[in-house]
């Protein structure tokens, strides 16, 4: 092999996730830079690199050096100093800063921030705040890169590689070399298979218990991020022998001793892990206890209190209206579901405006914070998200509301229940005290949450509370085609495409997804900001069933991006280029920043001396160290799946037959009851109607309507 020296003049391009990296280097007695590429995980500008490997010449790219092996040390001379300390590798260091410490110390320089930090106070501009963040960063930055040199053989990415370190901190080396899996189980981005490649590389058999055991649970976890709470065990064995390359009996004998220490459980043949099993009993219970319990409130004469209502609103009931506000009031637990225009938020004014007379004590929550926002304007009554009324607990973990810590009120109003997965409805209902009437209001035909379980429909279906199911479309709602057209859909009719300048529901036909594409590009840019006025980022969501493709959400956003917020000097991380200004949405909850999935915002600032991102959600700032810039994903296009619970003046959605896959009529449904003034759909008319036709809902895999439905007549039998 041939091998080169030199220190790394600039960074090209790095994929943080696989490691593989373009850079320049800088030769001793050479003018020209020598371009490298390879796997090159954690590699700066201004660390010397001795590389071996072979030259090879690109098509496009012209002499490359091609790195097979590397070891890289802090640089020697002034010059890769400064580069080093540019990088923005070391927080409270960028390009100012660099070049007037090395100016100040020369050579000296990275001893002396190593050795003795204090003395950097002599540099102009550097004050005690500052100085102790290098020190901070120069010192965790030395022990992450004894880990680096660790993970490095593993192909093991600097951002992981971080969040290693903080998880584990000195621990981390002994905790993957005596248990690499745990790494799968306790840090968010590293998957199974990752933990897999590491074990494998270490020796780990294939059939070893740790091995199996963590095969099972990983498995598990990710049926249920397709939604399954449970699974069955004959396909759960199956699937963990194909992924696993062991025999069923090995699989089997890790499920039983697994079942027997508690870590998942089996029953009827169905497979859970531990959580999820007891999150469907404990809903079952908690609905069980809140039925049977008696109400603080007294009983009031349902037909005065409607007609009392009426006056005092102005407003005049339907009889399915009345009949829910009537039967809501003197009820301990009750359900509401219905689509758009049927009058839901009409009967929850109602139902409030009765019981305010009997307590002040009323709460109101919803899953996401625009779903709460939304619940607020349409009541007058302050709302908050779930996660936030419940107080996450981050000594312990968790929430501190719940059954010792029960939430203080006689009344608790919870909205858009489609969107509760199995754990969190099960925490709400916990924090619910026994006296509280309990109000729950969602439409069982959207798509269901977003995380495992079909909880609004299993409460349903169990038929074990009271439900009012509203149908009719009033006067109001029927003079929108976007709600006429829903329902439409929602019956499995064709919507009503007939245009006009007055409508607010648009189809327009495009054949190919080029010119799908082209179309919603156009739209979102031009047309619809110029026509209607709208704010191209805060008015327009484009929304898709699908990641990939060109129509998929990861191109339209490269797209969109492109189009609507350009720049020519991105943050590169990860494989995507990151602007300022940019549309992001958090993707996973986070309970510190106090951010939740689907939480929409906008980049207000990039530092790249301290490594952080700044973003805007609604009116709150939330910083991101560059480590954690896996959180956010581009949101100019999101999935309609993240978007529930979310309205937007206008709603962009491509249906085109190259989303065969994903195109199902409570999909499309649901998409098109997130526009609260305009809805635009493009594509073709066929793969409309096969969205439409397709009525066969993703089954999921639960046991909470049996649990439900034999739980709770026993209860009522103790009582």
């Amino acid at each position: 092999m041939d091998q080169i020296f030199g220190y790394i003049e600039n960074i090209v391009f790095a994929d943080e996730q696989k490691g593989f990296t373009v850079a320049k280097l800088k030769e001793p007695k050479k003018r020209e830079l020598t371009c490298i590429v390879g796997v090159m995980p954690g590699v700066q500008p201004g660390e010397s690199l001795k590389c071996e490997g072979a030259w090879k010449q690109h098509p496009q790219h012209g002499l490359q050096f091609e790195v097979q092996n590397f070891a890289c040390q802090a640089p020697s001379d002034l010059v890769g100093i400064q580069k080093y300390l540019e990088s923005g590798m070391i927080k409270g260091i960028g390009p100012v800063y660099a070049e007037r410490i090395v100016k100040h110390y020369g050579l000296k320089t990275l001893e002396i921030i190593d050795r003795d930090p204090g003395l950097l106070e002599d540099v102009p501009g550097l004050g005690k705040k500052r100085i102790e963040k290098i020190r901070t960063c120069w010192q965790e930055q030395r022990q992450i890169r004894d880990v680096m040199i660790f993970l490095r053989s593993h192909q093991i990415s600097p951002s992981l590689a971080q969040k290693i370190f903080r998880t584990y901190g000195d621990r981390s080396i002994s905790m993957v070399k005596n248990n690499p899996y745990c790494m799968a189980r306790d840090i968010i981005g590293i998957g199974f298979l990752t933990a897999d490649r590491i074990g494998q590389a270490m020796g780990i058999a294939l059939d070893s218990p740790l091995r199996i055991d963590a095969g099972v649970t990983h498995k598990l976890w990710e049926f249920s991020n397709e939604g399954h709470v449970c699974y069955p065990k004959e396909e759960l064995i199956y699937s963990c022998t194909e992924m696993l390359g062991v025999h069923e009996a090995a699989v089997q004998e890790r499920l039983y001793f697994l079942t027997r220490d508690g870590e998942i459980v089996e029953e009827n043949d169905l497979v859970w892990v531990k959580p999820l099993f007891l999150a469907e009993v404990g809903i079952a219970r908690e609905i069980g206890r809140l039925v049977s319990c008696p109400g603080s409130l007294r009983q009031v004469d349902a037909e005065k209190a409607t007609d009392w209502v009426e006056k005092t609103l102005n407003i005049t009931f339907a009889p399915e209206q009345k009949q829910a506000v009537s039967e809501a009031v003197n009820s301990k637990v009750y359900l509401i579901t219905g689509g758009p225009g049927t009058g839901k938020s009409t009967i929850t004014k109602g139902i409030l405006t009765i019981l305010s007379k009997l307590t002040q004590k009323i709460l109101l929550a919803a899953p996401t914070g625009r779903a709460a926002k939304r619940m607020s304007e349409i009541t007058g009554y302050k709302a908050a998200t779930i996660h936030s009324m419940l107080e996450m607990d981050f000594q312990k973990g968790g929430f501190k509301r719940g059954k010792d810590n029960p939430l203080e009120c006689d009344l608790l109003i919870v909205d858009e229940a489609s969107m509760i997965d199995t754990l969190l409805m099960h925490n709400l209902l916990k924090a619910v005290p026994n006296h509280a009437k309990l109000l729950i209001i969602g439409d069982v035909d959207q798509l269901p949450s977003v995380g495992p379980g079909n909880v609004l429909r299993d409460v349903i279906d169990s038929s074990c509370i009271s439900v009012c199911r509203l149908k009719k479309i009033f006067r109001q709602a029927a003079g929108s085609r976007i709600i006429v057209n829903a329902h439409k859909i929602n019956a499995g009719e064709f919507p009503d495409l007939s245009s006009s300048h007055e409508s607010d529901f648009f189809f327009l036909q495009n054949e190919s997804p080029e010119e799908v594409l082209n179309c919603i590009v156009d739209l979102v840019t031009k047309r619809l900001p110029t026509t209607y006025k709208l704010h191209r980022f805060d008015d327009i969501q484009v929304l898709a069933p699908m990641k990939k493709g060109l129509i998929g959400i990861e191109n339209l956003n490269h797209v969109l991006q492109n189009a609507l917020n350009p720049n020519l000097h991105p943050l590169s991380h990860m494989g995507r280029n990151l602007h300022l200004g940019d549309k992001v949405m958090q993707i996973r909850n986070n309970y510190q920043k106090e951010v939740y999935n689907g939480d929409i915002g906008r980049i207000i600032s990039i530092d790249l001396t301290d490594r952080v991102v700044e973003v805007l959600f609604e009116d709150r700032k939330v910083l991101y160290e560059f480590t954690e810039l896996d959180e956010l994903l581009h949101a100019y296009a999101v999935s309609i799946h993240k978007y529930q619970g979310s309205e937007c003046p206008c709603i962009v959605m491509p249906v085109h037959t190259s989303h065969f896959k994903m195109l199902q009529r409570n999909l499309l449904y649901t998409g098109v009851t997130r526009g609260k003034k305009l809805v635009v759909l493009v594509g073709t008319s066929k793969a409309l109607m096969m969205g439409i036709k397709n009525n066969q809902v993703t089954q999921r895999n639960t046991s909470l309507k049996m649990k439900i439905a034999t739980l709770l007549p026993s209860l009522e039998r103790d009582k």
